[in-house]
């Protein structure tokens, strides 16, 4: 008989409950765009009305693994988010603004502490 996840939770140990709530917020923060876009409550047909292209050719996007930075963009953007790229060394992060908007790329190297 199934039991309800609220039951398993309560079952396990306070350290157990703490590596599972880790472990769903990494699974959260990084996803393939389909399962973003589902995260966002939005369906492919719904992203393309939005993008004025046709619902394959959202499928098609979801699928591939390489693509122009602006397609990408213009991806997230349309389900109400902003691109960032960061590029992380060991002596710390810095934001790419390369490929941001020009309304956008005011300060040519932002360094983003993400200590």
């Amino acid at each position: 008989m199934a039991r309800k996840f609220e039951e398993l939770r309560s079952s396990m140990t306070p350290r157990a409950q703490a590596r599972a709530r880790d472990k769903a917020r990494e699974m959260l923060a990084a996803m393939p765009l389909d399962e973003l876009r589902q995260a966002r409550g939005l369906s492919q047909q719904m992203l393309a009305t939005l993008l004025h292209v046709q619902q394959p050719a959202i499928a098609k996007l979801e699928k591939r693994t390489d693509m122009y930075i602006s397609t990408l963009r213009s991806h997230i953007e349309a389900m109400g988010g902003e691109l960032e790229i960061t590029a992380r060394f060991p002596e710390g992060s810095v934001r790419i603004l390369n490929f941001a908007d020009s309304e956008r790329a005011t300060d040519p190297g932002e360094v983003v502490d993400e200590s």
